[in-house]
């Protein structure tokens, strides 16, 4: 086993003796077995976890192997190590990333600030201007009010008269719908 394959495979248990593993991987890859709606995908992500209690997860020389639930459904996924480029542990936060295994899609992508590379570190990509990335919004007035239109609201009718021979009642103040509090 080659000493990258060996880092994968050690890194995932690692991760999955902690608690849940999430895997990023390139779908299109020759070897990847995933339901026929993903097969596309350049970047699929995958939960791992012994909590799952799956029957069969395993972690060997080829790869990963696992019968997961996609919408409710049970596949059994195969994922070689060379379709896996990175690695994050939802306990641990950790993340590691292999980018010569990334498809190229992905290396065109900003990087991840928090991602530790799992090799020797390379000058900073020119930074991306974050207004250039960002939708527009467009805003435009709009009148709450029209003075040359009638009101449109309904009357509010006037409460009817205390009955005769009792009490006058207490005028009740209005009831007001339902409020929200700031909770610091």
């Amino acid at each position: 086993m080659d000493k990258k394959v060996s880092d994968k495979k050690e890194r995932l248990l690692a991760a999955l003796d902690q608690g849940m593993v999430m895997i990023h991987l390139d779908a299109r890859r020759p070897g990847v077995l995933v339901p026929a709606s993903l097969r596309g995908e350049a970047h699929l992500r995958l939960n791992l976890s012994y909590r799952f209690e799956p029957p069969d997860l395993t972690v060997g020389e080829w790869g990963v192997r696992s019968t997961l639930s996609f919408s409710g459904s049970r596949f059994t996924v195969a994922v070689p190590w060379s379709a896996l480029f990175a690695i994050a542990s939802h306990v641990t936060k950790e993340f590691w990333m292999y980018p010569e295994e990334m498809p190229p899609e992905l290396l065109q992508q900003p990087p991840v600030a928090s991602a530790s590379v799992a090799r020797p570190p390379q000058p900073a990509p020119a930074p991306v201007p974050v207004a250039a990335e960002r939708p527009r919004a467009f805003l435009r007035e709009v009148q709450a009010e029209r003075p040359d239109e009638p009101e449109s609201r309904p009357e509010v009718a006037a409460p009817p008269p205390p009955p005769e021979g009792g009490p006058p009642e207490e005028p009740q103040p209005p009831r007001r719908g339902g409020h929200l509090r700031l909770v610091k």
